[in-house]
């Protein structure tokens, strides 16, 4: 049975991860608060990604990085620790993540890390400006360890769009916010959680095994189309 580590995987996006993994995978969530639920297969330590040790496991095969933040003020109201926060849970969190698992995870079975940016990254958005610079580190990470790491670990990321999360709740607060943000995509509709598990358990599977260094944009058509 593989192996992974999630980091951040009590809510949101990485909650459905565990979810969808935890049945056939054994699963390590490191987080604040646990999963709602428990598992044979899941084990849950306690704690903060930027403050708090990470626990030593014995064997590992992925790691998967969720947290994130949704940080959106203009430019004028973003403050030099707005940014340094950002930047903290999104790229920090995610080198300390694998400097700590890094020897364990190079001897594992076909070995991957799965980190999550965002299509502020690429699609220029007012109020952004926090988000999208650390994001865009994420993605930097992405590609020079891909590179610095092949052939033995895959690295790859996830840029979703609006998903439906606790995160996200300010931007879906009511009807017509949800009915904007759907209209604004070329699918007309945004993600959910449960979508997007489904590429991350895709892309730590032996299916993934030719990717590595990718960010996939799950946009709903809004950074690639123009309608």
């Amino acid at each position: 049975m593989k192996k992974i580590v999630v980091v951040g995987g009590s809510k949101g996006i990485g909650h459905a991860i565990v979810q969808l993994l935890v049945n056939d995978l054994q699963v390590y969530n490191f987080s604040r608060t646990p999963p709602p639920e428990t598992h044979q297969n899941l084990t849950h330590y306690s704690g903060d990604i930027l403050t708090d040790d990470l626990p030593d496991i014995e064997a590992l095969d992925s790691i998967i990085y969720c947290p994130g933040s949704i940080n959106l003020k203009p430019i004028s109201r973003l403050s030099i620790t707005d940014f340094r926060n950002d930047f903290e849970i999104n790229v920090i969190g995610a080198v300390k993540t694998i400097q700590h698992y890094l020897p364990k995870l190079k001897q594992g079975h076909k070995p991957s890390i799965l980190l999550f940016s965002t299509v502020a990254s690429t699609l220029g958005m007012p109020f952004h400006a926090s988000i999208a610079t650390a994001k865009s580190g994420v993605e930097g990470l992405v590609k020079s360890l891909g590179a610095e790491l092949a052939p033995t670990i895959r690295v790859n990321a996830i840029a979703p769009t609006v998903t439906d999360t606790e995160l996200a709740s300010k931007l879906l607060r009511n009807d017509k916010m949800v009915a904007n943000i759907t209209d604004r995509h070329p699918l007309k509709k945004f993600l959910t959680p449960e979508e997007v598990a489904d590429m991350a358990a895709f892309l730590i599977s032996d299916k993934a095994a030719s990717l590595s260094g990718q960010i996939f944009k799950m946009d709903c058509g809004l950074v690639s189309f123009k309608l």
